[in-house]
């Protein structure tokens, strides 16, 4: 689907007289036929627009997740909702990373532990059921 507004350098948010100026200077006669059928009639731009903004979605989600069209669809009208990859740093990445500084802390909390010795931990555990023991008697 082309986008047609994008071809015609006018915003979506255009008015009929910009739009029908843009038609009447486009040199492209194909474009300008789909462009007067599409956008002149009320209703049919109501229908376009909603199709308009979820490519316009779907095509700021590929490039955020780094997604691009192979090189037979590069420069095809297929391709006018398609955006350069958004080199940032995706949301899948971010939690993968969260999740290996978990897993890294996680094991050298267990390198510690292996090392202490047996009988601090057995204080830890004591002095923590201790602590436990005190709140919940100083509940009733």
């Amino acid at each position: 689907m082309r986008d047609l507004y994008k071809r015609l350098g006018v915003e979506p948010s255009a008015d009929d007289t910009a739009i029908g100026a843009a038609i009447d200077a486009c040199d492209n006669s194909a474009l300008k036929a789909d462009a007067a059928a599409v956008l002149s009639v009320g209703a049919r731009r109501e229908a376009y627009d909603g199709l308009h903004g979820m490519l316009s979605e779907l095509g700021r989600l590929r490039a955020r997740l780094g997604l691009t069209h192979g090189a037979h669809w590069q420069g095809d009208v297929a391709n006018d909702f398609s955006l350069a990859p958004d080199l940032a740093q995706s949301r899948h990445d971010q939690l993968v990373a969260k999740l290996d500084a978990a897993v890294a802390a996680q094991s050298t909390l267990g390198r510690w532990r292996r090392r202490m010795p047996w009988w601090l931990a057995g204080v830890a555990t004591l002095g923590g059921a201790a602590l436990a023991l005190g709140w919940w008697l100083s509940g009733l």
